[in-house]
């Protein structure tokens, strides 16, 4: 990663769970470590793989969660220009917690579905199987761009709340504030982000 030129871009973070916050990265765009290993053309989507080893992260023992977590992009969303593969945040490299060695951003999504301890990147022709719309995908559906409008089915979405602003809530942006770079890829799809 570091040799395809690292930059620090700073981008908003919307967790599902209603709050957000502001992270400066370290990486580089993803479309620059596909563009490496030049995927086949049936390749319509990015397969994600995280570490498993429950010895080291006791929460995997946990039960009724398929190991490791997985998470998937559509190929054009991982080749979008916004989409960013990160080795640090605060100017320092990512620490285990924070998602060494590697890091998938996608700021207008909701935070889960960018991945952290990616140790597998597939490149594949079906739409993959991920975490969260594995354990329950009545709530996590396979998009979960942020959208004011769409409500989790327990909480609304119209509305987050900044970490270290506990009593303060502002307006949620319609894909984050990102929909300039972003709202064109899903002008023809379903707007089904729940």
């Amino acid at each position: 990663i570091e040799k395809l030129g690292l930059e620090e871009r700073v981008y908003r973070f919307r967790c599902v769970e209603a709050w957000a916050m502001t992270v400066p990265w370290i990486g580089v765009p993803l479309n620059k470590l596909i563009a490496l290993v030049e995927p086949k053309p049936e390749a319509k989507f990015v397969r994600f793989e995280t570490f498993h080893n429950p010895e080291v992260a006791d929460g995997q023992n946990y039960p009724g969660y398929d190991w490791p977590y997985q998470e998937g992009l559509l190929m054009d969303e991982a080749m979008n220009e916004v989409t960013f593969v990160t080795t640090g945040l605060y100017g320092k490299r990512l620490l285990p917690q924070s998602g060494t060695p590697l890091r998938i951003v996608t700021p207008w999504k909701y935070g889960y579905k960018g991945p952290k301890s990616v140790v597998k990147i597939e490149f594949v022709a079906s739409q993959p199987a991920t975490f969260w719309n594995t354990a329950n995908s009545d709530e996590y559906k396979f998009y979960s761009n942020v959208d004011p409008e769409v409500p989790h089915p327990r909480w609304s979405q119209a509305m987050e709340r900044f970490l270290g602003e506990s009593l303060k809530d502002h307006e949620t942006q319609w894909y984050n504030g990102y929909g300039e770079y972003v709202a064109e890829m899903y002008a023809d799809r379903e707007r089904v982000l729940y």
